[in-house]
């Protein structure tokens, strides 16, 4: 990311928590914690659903165990790993056990798309069922993790949007941490004026919440930005899940054509939503990181189609009915 300068002109400063509750400075519970464990409940709920209605070949009540087990071998470990490949792979050579410092952050949609394509893979053939069955109903649910997972990106004030001079602009405070070093300074020599204490970017972002003195401050070195979380929160998880329900639940669809959709789908609004987002890596050649992971996916999808194509099958409960 690059630092972008001072303001083009008025924004909402991003006021908002990253815990909903707080028994000390770095413990308590936290939005994006509670993201996942949402996702996970409403995963569940939705492929068991499915799978009531005949379009999953995974029992009713064996749906739990197998969302359990994509929550944490496919979504928590491979989102983990991604983002140490992707996005932070020199500190991740220097010292491979940050892997565990989850707290600190760091999780890639493109590590835990790939993580649970991986995980379902073994899971089908441990219980002799069909890939790409289990795949179609999994990504239906997939979107509403992906946009609770935007909506605590937004909360926590991170991965934002490019400088934009619309109304409903944000300011995040957190751009202080791509600003060189000499603006940092002297936002800290003008936020001590208000509060000696503050000597710190992570107090300034603390107390920005509680202090309308240090808001108006901010707001002056701060630029305005697309909400782009919230964009992709719209693309990725509303917009793909209503595409992806509507197919599952009103046509008659070959195993492995809704996947297809699904990474299809999720690649081009990745793609549209990353002209919003401000560039959170090294670009490669015209395309942002996500961009270029995209394009990937495209391809897996494609091998989906193609392979509903030349081996045409369907769920094997709604073969019955």
């Amino acid at each position: 990311m690059a630092w972008s300068g001072k303001s083009l002109g008025p924004g909402h400063v991003s006021l908002l928590s990253p815990f909903l509750l707080r028994f000390s400075e770095n413990f308590g519970v936290r939005w994006y914690g509670l993201a996942y464990v949402a996702a996970f409940l409403v995963g569940i709920a939705v492929v068991r659903q499915l799978s009531r209605l005949g379009y999953c070949d995974i029992p009713p009540d064996k749906v739990s165990d197998f969302i359990i087990g994509g929550a944490i071998f496919g979504v928590l470990l491979g989102g983990r790993l991604g983002y140490m490949l992707f996005y932070d792979l020199h500190n991740f050579l220097r010292n491979p056990l940050i892997f565990f410092l989850v707290m600190d952050g760091g999780m890639s949609a493109h590590g835990g798309i790939a993580g649970l394509t991986l995980y379902t893979l073994w899971y089908a053939r441990r219980h002799k069922l069909s890939w790409r069955n289990v795949g179609d109903n999994l990504v239906v649910a997939a979107p509403i993790g992906l946009f609770l997972g935007r909506l605590a990106n937004f909360i926590n004030g991170e991965l934002y949007g490019r400088v934009a001079n619309v109304p409903w602009a944000v300011q995040f405070p957190k751009e202080l941490y791509e600003a060189p070093p000499e603006t940092v300074q002297s936002v800290l020599n003008e936020a001590a004026t208000i509060n000696p204490s503050w000597t710190t970017i992570e107090q300034l972002i603390e107390n920005v919440r509680h202090s309308p003195a240090l808001r108006t401050q901010l707001a002056g070195s701060l630029s305005p930005r697309h909400p782009s979380q919230l964009y992709e929160a719209a693309l990725e998880g509303l917009l793909l899940f209503a595409i992806l329900w509507v197919l599952r639940t009103r046509l008659q669809l070959r195993n492995g054509v809704l996947t297809g959709v699904f990474f299809v789908g999720y690649a081009i609004l990745r793609i549209v939503g990353e002209l919003f987002r401000e560039p959170d890596a090294p670009l490669t050649g015209p395309f942002t990181r996500g961009q270029f992971l995209s394009l990937f996916l495209v391809l897996i999808g494609l091998g989906f189609f193609f392979s509903a194509w030349i081996r045409p099958a369907f769920p094997i409960r709604r073969e019955r009915k």
